[in-house]
């Protein structure tokens, strides 16, 4: 076993880095900003600084570590093969393990983000202990996770996982990033939720006291909820209702111990939690129907995390 491994999260702002012994315990992180203008031309050329700057820092030989568990948002084929990403001005479309390792001289995988966050939900955060687990993410989409038996998903077009582009809403509904309409994410994301406000308060006879935050804000609406205010009861309630039915459509497929709920919008805590569980309750499938939900644990640190389990294997 080497001494070390590094984690490494590709956000839109920052690239959160780790480093970890060989067992898997963060010994230091730092982040540096993500430069992604001119197709992000400068992304991995700064990885692999930062990278070699903390060995040189430490003092560590490429002999040492183990490799590198790179997160990135977008579809990712084979641990290695990149797909355009839309947020990082379509950077991608190549073997980015492959230039990753010969500009830093270290082994690579690359894994979508979201698939890197429900590795280190598993490992060390709120699926720890279970082998079989369905992550969501709730930020500005909604992205997600499935591992059966300790090994992701990730599917034969890099799509698996994709719970936010699951259809919930027959018809025309709205129109997603994807080009599809009435993907879930487009309902029950925080841009979803804010959206599904503003088009309420948009009636002049909806009585509610959403009406006095401006600008209007997630926080606001759940805080709103919690304070018994029925127009904010009603948004939060139609969200998790919609999230509680993919996900029972989801653990048809697979089964899972634990459903991992994450992301910003996950900070609203057991309200969200228990709303999302009461509506699975309602659509699973009976056997499935004491499916267990917990909150996600690590944090903006689950991508490190999940990024150097994918090294490690353990």
């Amino acid at each position: 076993m080497k001494e070390y491994a590094f984690g490494v999260d590709l956000g839109g702002t920052t690239v959160k880095l780790g480093l970890f012994d060989g067992s898997g315990s963060l010994l230091e992180k730092w982040e540096i900003p993500t430069r992604s203008e001119n197709h992000g031309e400068n992304l991995l050329p700064d990885i692999a600084l930062a990278l070699l700057g903390k060995m040189a820092e430490k003092r560590i030989v490429p002999d040492e570590v183990a490799g590198v568990g790179m997160g990135v948002p977008g579809a990712v084929l084979h641990d290695s093969y990149v797909k355009p990403c839309v947020n990082l001005d379509q950077w991608g479309g190549f073997d980015v393990a492959e230039k990753l390792s010969a500009l830093c001289k270290l082994p690579v995988k690359i894994l979508n983000d979201a698939n890197a966050a429900a590795l280190g939900e598993m490992s060390q955060g709120g699926g720890k202990g279970c082998q079989n687990v369905v992550f969501v993410t709730l930020g500005t989409g909604v992205g997600g996770g499935v591992i059966v038996e300790g090994n992701l998903l990730p599917g034969v077009h890099g799509a698996g996982g994709e719970i936010g582009h699951i259809k919930v809403k027959d018809g025309e509904g709205r129109r997603c990033g994807c080009g599809k309409s009435g993907c879930l994410e487009q309902y029950a994301s925080a841009t979803g939720l804010l959206r599904s406000a503003h088009e309420l308060l948009e009636n002049p006879n909806v009585s509610t006291k959403l009406r006095q935050y401006d600008p209007l804000s997630c926080k606001d609406i759940f805080d709103c909820a919690k304070e018994g205010d029925s127009t904010a009861l009603a948004l939060v309630e139609e969200m998790c209702r919609l999230l509680g039915k993919a996900l029972a459509a989801v653990s048809c497929v697979c089964d899972p111990e634990i459903i991992v709920v994450g992301g910003g919008v996950a900070s609203a805590g057991e309200i969200l939690l228990n709303g999302i569980e009461k509506a699975f309750r309602q659509y699973a499938f009976p056997a499935a129907e004491d499916t267990r939900f917990a909150l996600a644990s690590l944090g903006n640190d689950a991508g490190i995390f999940g990024g150097v389990r994918m090294i490690l294997g353990a």
